[in-house]
C-alpha cells in the first residue's frame, strides 16, 4: 500500500497535498480499497467557504457510501470534474487522477493536527 511523503493524512482517510496557501484533497490509497469499487462521486461544486471536519460530498461504492471530509478550513475553488464520468479514478489514481477537490487554505497552522506519512501508516496498519 502506498502511502506518500508529501501528503498529510486525516483519521478519517483523507489526503491533503499542499502547495502554497492551495491544498488538494482525495481519499487514500487505504480508503478506496475498504469502499470497493467506486461507482459515482457526489461533491459539492460551489465555491464556498469550509471548515475542518465539513462534509464536502460523499462516494458511493458498491458496498457502500462515505463522506468525504474537509481536512482543513478555507475556500473551495475547484473540483475534479472528470469524476463525474470517470468515478473509477478514485480506485485507479487516488493520489493523482482521482483528486477530488482544492481549497484555498485558511490557516496553514491547521495542517499541523494532521497525521503524516508514518503516523497515517501506523494507524492503518495497527
Amino acid at each position: 500500500m502506498n502511502f506518500p511523503d508529501n501528503l498529510k493524512y486525516t483519521k478519517e482517510h483523507e489526503w491533503i497535498l499542499v502547495e502554497g496557501s492551495v491544498g488538494t484533497i482525495g481519499i487514500t490509497e487505504f480508503a478506496q480499497s475498504e469502499l470497493g469499487d467506486v461507482v459515482f462521486v457526489d461533491l459539492n461544486t460551489e465555491p464556498r467557504g469550509v471548515a475542518a471536519g465539513e462534509s464536502l460530498g460523499s462516494i458511493e461504492a458498491v458496498k457502500t457510501v462515505s463522506e468525504v471530509y474537509a481536512p482543513c478550513g478555507g475556500k473551495l475553488i475547484e473540483v475534479n470534474t472528470e469524476l463525474a464520468d470517470h468515478p473509477e479514478l478514485v480506485n485507479t489514481d487516488p493520489y493523482n487522477a482521482g483528486w477530488m477537490l482544492k481549497i484555498e487554505i485558511a490557516d496553514l497552522a491547521e495542517l499541523n493536527s494532521l497525521l503524516d506519512s508514518a503516523a497515517y501508516k501506523a494507524q492503518v496498519e495497527g
